[in-house]
């Protein structure tokens, strides 16, 4: 038989008050907590929506900026985009019309000023900094732009990096790992192959 089929109503009762007594305090508290950290994590989502949204806001403005062929402005938009995921997509279409206006250089300090988490991006970026390098007669710097990227695309910007210093084994092999691994019937296929046999 247990002790608690042998204590009355009152007494058992009693215990209940004792145990509550020393605990409610605890439980309290962590029912009080419980609910803060919810409805703090609710608020941080709510607040990371609401930046995101405003930096969408913010991008898209500064785009029509773009539109308007407005480059010094677009500059000073760029840098309110600096720490949002628009920052980074923001830097390539300022580059891009600064190409179109005739401003390589203000186009490569463009590309040099992005930071971004995104290894994707950041592999599209040094890229475009690379070819513009090249362009502007400063294919080491294109080089070390690229690092050690292996794509497809990063391969043939080297390889017209290694061109472009008179280093044409370099530039073959460069040209030769592209092909490999790119597709039979890839558009560009042709251009490398023409690059190669050059």
């Amino acid at each position: 038989m247990a002790i608690d089929d042998l204590l009355d109503e009152h007494e058992q009762s009693e215990r209940v008050l004792t145990w509550l007594r020393r605990n409610g305090a605890g439980l309290i508290g962590g029912v009080v907590l419980g609910l803060a950290l919810i409805g703090g994590w609710q608020w941080w989502q709510g607040h990371r929506v609401s930046e995101s949204q405003k930096a969408g806001e913010r991008y898209q403005a500064a785009l029509k900026t773009l539109q308007s062929k407005d480059l010094k402005k677009a500059q000073a938009e760029q840098a309110t985009l600096k720490d949002t995921a628009y920052g980074a997509l923001f830097a390539l279409d300022l580059a891009k019309a600064q190409i179109e206006a005739n401003q390589r250089d203000a186009a490569i300090a463009t590309l040099r000023g992005v930071t971004t988490e995104d290894a994707g991006l950041r592999n599209i970026l040094n890229q475009r900094l690379a070819r513009l390098l090249i362009d502007a007669g400063k294919a080491q710097e294109a080089l070390q732009a690229l690092g050690s990227a292996d794509d497809v695309v990063s391969l043939e910007v080297r390889g017209d990096a290694q061109v472009a210093l008179g280093k044409r084994d370099d530039a073959r092999k460069s040209y030769s790992d592209a092909l490999t691994k790119l597709d039979v019937a890839a558009p560009q296929r042709g251009l490398l192959e023409l690059k190669l046999t050059d």
